[in-house]
């Protein structure tokens, strides 16, 4: 599929907290489904009445998951913790709260985890990165790695993943001034590559700045394929939701562009003209299930979750995995090679059941 095709959707601050969980290591231990309040075959209920969750992580046979309201939460050997790994001061406000998490590469070793948050310094909002260090299942250490990021009610950005080079990337939103995306002095509106140290990677467009990539509106997720391509989901206004690959030093336009019309600018592979919210996006490269070569689409106002395989850097086609659930904020690839979703029912925006919000494993 030529990189300018459009695709007309379907419609349907610091403040860490103790640790207190215990948990052995290894893989992820999930209860196999037994009545239908667990699930059915194809699609297992893992946890549910999560308040606003966001986003998810592995690491040391445990899955991670932030909660906007706050809190970053743990499933352990198969079992919700009720206790929260830790609870920071954020702004949950609209798009705003705690957002992004994710695990360094060598989290068994380091245990390591970077959140992204928002929280209010006066009358200002901002954005941080911390890294904050978990030994003996107990918080003791935490380190700023990014601040004043600028924040706001919408447009917040927040995704933060690692990359096959092992760098830390970190999609901010524009933060409602527009102007900021297009100004290299600014963090708003950029992918941003750090070390895992928070420090500026030599081989950075300006060795000098975090900024990868600019002209981004509202990033929602990232995903590398097996050819280290990398793939960024993007709010439009109100219409016009992207799916990029992010080139280094490249210009994705906005607001001056949306999707594609100038050679000024990066096109988008995907442009959808009907809003889906796309949120949460990961990379299926072969495994149990039958998604090879995939990029793996969570979609909010859109309800669903889809399958777009790939070639060579372009989408080829769209398929839907899996509707019904209402809105899908985050979706994930496990060790043990099954699709981990969140629903975003919670979110003030949806029309949640008595167990939503739930975190959901897709088996078949």
């Amino acid at each position: 599929m030529d990189k300018k095709t459009r695709i007309i959707a379907i419609a349907a601050a610091v403040a860490a907290s103790i640790l207190i969980i215990t948990s052995p290591s290894g893989s992820i231990v999930i209860p196999k489904p037994t009545t239908s309040s667990s699930g059915t075959d194809a699609v297992q209920i893992v946890a549910t009445n999560l308040q606003k969750p966001w986003a998810l992580t592995f690491g040391d046979g445990k899955i991670f998951f932030t909660e906007k309201v706050g809190r970053l939460r743990v499933v352990d050997n198969g079992t919700l913790v009720n206790e929260s790994v830790a609870d920071f001061r954020v702004a949950d406000i609209s798009d705003a709260g705690l957002l992004g998490v994710t695990t360094h590469p060598d989290f068994a070793q380091n245990h390591f985890m970077y959140v992204y948050y928002t929280y209010k310094e006066g009358d200002k909002m901002w954005n941080k990165v911390l890294r904050i260090t978990e030994s003996n299942d107990k918080i003791v250490d935490a380190k700023v790695i990014l601040d004043k990021i600028p924040g706001a009610e919408f447009d917040d950005g927040g995704v933060i993943k690692f990359g096959p080079d092992k760098k830390l990337y970190i999609g901010t939103g524009d933060a409602t001034d527009q102007n900021s995306a297009q100004d290299l002095t600014s963090l708003a509106g950029k992918i941003l590559r750090l070390n895992d140290d928070g420090s500026i990677p030599s081989d950075n467009p300006d060795p000098n700045s975090p900024v990868y990539s600019l002209g981004h509106r509202n990033p929602q997720g990232l995903a590398w394929d097996d050819k280290g391509n990398l793939y960024e989901t993007e709010e439009g206004p109100t219409k016009n939701d992207e799916i990029n690959l992010i080139e280094k030093g490249k210009n994705y336009g906005w607001p001056n562009q949306e999707c594609s019309g100038s050679t000024q600018y990066q096109s988008a592979l995907n442009c959808y003209n009907i809003s889906i919210e796309p949120s949460g996006i990961a990379y299926y490269g072969s495994g149990k299930l039958d998604l090879k070569n995939s990029l793996i689409l969570a979609t909010l106002r859109g309800n669903i979750l889809y399958q777009l395989p790939i070639s060579n850097g372009n989408i080829t086609s769209q398929k839907i995995i899996l509707d019904g659930l209402g809105r899908i904020r985050e979706v994930g690839v496990g060790p043990d090679d099954y699709l981990y979703i969140l629903t975003g029912n919670t979110d003030g925006q949806g029309f949640p059941d008595s167990k939503d919000d739930k975190l959901l494993r897709i088996v078949k």
